[in-house]
């Protein structure tokens, strides 16, 4: 069977029909694909309770949201690579299996070190259910001869931005109601549904030999790639969480591994990132950029400006998500909204108009704000939170080869999660030991200065243009 058109070509379907993509298929693969992004920001209402358990500071708890992003940013593309090669189904499985162990971990967890643990076993299994779910649908794409709907891309943006944006909420009420250790535990009973009706309802994974009519060429994990691939970045990643005392020696290990690298994928025949693709689509590339800088400075509220909010204006885990409640449902609408767009240029330059705006407006708060400026100021970020996912996601569908669109899905969180290890590095920096609000206005004015720089980016993409 032909591979289908490229996402975007013109086509005899109706774009809103859906058959062949019904809500068996499509339900495992949002239960699965909301578990990593409500995991990246349901626990930036509860760091404050964790550190007051363990006795520890900002700087110690930050290391909770970096090692779920480090696991995560290493794991996406790897996890991506392997459903395109060994099966969506069968990564999707797996996953969720570490991700029930990952919580039972963090839910016992008698010492801070387990929960670092816990943390980066959930970033491992839930990165396969973003790129495997890309995967399944550009099966069932090739299954039933036709490219997949965009109200179906839709769904699974909405269930990862609005899993995303409700999550600061739901910590909050977590906490609040059964303490912090119920952030980790809650993962368990989904990741077992999940397991569930995904053994039901997704069919077998197709055939992967040469010649079985679904692929060809055979793919190849490539293990030598992906071991220099994870290598670098988790020392770009430890040199990033030390900016307060940069470690520079870390340079030339990651110069190396880097050179190492780029030279097996240029000589392998079957590489884990195809460099010779990226180097000639400018177009992917710089949408990979426009994403992780984009990320940058919404982590920088979703885990900077709340911590700002408990222990700078002392509100409760549980207040403090109430105040982020106008961003979650800004974000929630506006991924709607943006998932039914068919331009990509405007929705992400408002986009950046509103991240810039946002950040200006943190650089004037302070502990007698009245409450109206914060509920504005969340909801800032929530509006470009939705805008920018579906957008993202679309131009990766749009740039992506279609027979590596798990590896690429995972390469475009990659750039997501480096965005949030760079706030999180941000945030260590400005706060150190506790949020106060010289350290909020130096993370804002670090954040405008990074928005007009992503609004000049936007503008001048000649890609997105094409797409106005």
């Amino acid at each position: 069977m032909p591979a289908p058109p490229r996402p975007g070509a013109a086509t005899g379907a109706d774009p809103v029909d859906v058959r062949g993509f019904g809500a068996r298929l499509t339900a495992p693969l949002l239960m699965g694909s909301l578990l990593n992004p409500l995991n990246t920001t349901m626990i930036s209402t509860a760091l404050v309770a964790i550190g007051h358990a363990f006795g520890i500071g900002a700087t110690d708890t930050a290391w909770l949201i970096s090692v779920l992003y480090l696991a995560s940013a290493v794991a996406q593309p790897v996890l991506g690579k392997l459903a395109d090669v060994i099966g969506p189904r069968r990564v999707f499985l797996a996953g969720l299996v570490v991700v029930t162990a990952s919580g039972l971990v963090g839910a016992l967890a008698p010492g801070f070190g387990l929960l670092i643990v816990s943390r980066l076993l959930l970033g491992i299994g839930t990165s396969a259910a973003y790129p495997a779910a890309m995967a399944v649908l550009r099966d069932e794409s090739r299954r039933v001869g036709r490219i997949t709907p965009r109200p179906v891309l839709a769904r699974l943006s909405f269930a990862a931005l609005g899993s995303a944006a409700v999550g600061p909420a739901l910590g909050g009420l977590l906490v609040t109601v059964v303490g912090w250790r119920g952030i980790f535990a809650v993962n368990v009973p989904v990741a077992l549904l999940a397991f569930a009706v995904t053994l039901r309802w997704i069919p077998a994974d197709p055939p992967r030999e040469p010649g079985a009519g679904r692929r060809a060429p055979k793919l190849s994990p490539d293990p030598l790639g992906i071991g220099l691939f994870s290598a670098a970045l988790t020392v770009l990643v430890f040199f990033l969480l030390g900016l307060a005392h940069p470690r520079w020696w870390l340079l030339a290990p990651l110069a190396v591994l880097t050179a190492a690298l780029l030279r097996w994928q240029l000589r392998s025949p079957q590489p884990f990132i195809d460099v010779r693709m990226l180097a000639g689509n400018g177009a992917l590339l710089r949408t990979y950029l426009r994403h992780g800088l984009s990320y940058l400075l919404i982590y920088c509220v979703m885990y900077g400006y709340t911590q700002w909010l408990e222990e700078a204006r002392g509100y409760s885990s549980g207040h403090t998500g109430l105040l982020m409640l106008p961003m979650s449902l800004t974000a929630l609408l506006c991924s709607l909204l943006g998932a039914r767009t068919r331009t990509l240029r405007a929705p992400l330059t408002l986009a950046c108009v509103l991240l810039t705006a946002g950040s200006a407006v943190l650089v004037f708060l302070s502990g007698d704000t009245p409450l109206a400026v914060l509920l504005l100021a969340g909801a800032c970020f929530g509006i470009p939170q939705g805008l920018i996912g579906t957008s993202n996601q679309a131009a990766v569908q749009a740039y992506a080869p279609p027979e590596s669109i798990g590896s690429a899905a995972g390469l475009q969180r990659t750039a997501q999660y480096l965005g949030a290890i760079a706030a999180s590095s941000l945030i260590a920096l400005a706060y150190a030991d506790a949020a106060s609000d010289s350290g909020l206005h130096l993370m804002a004015a670090v954040s405008a200065a990074l928005g007009v720089l992503l609004f000049v980016l936007t503008v001048t993409d000649r890609a997105l243009r094409a797409h106005s």
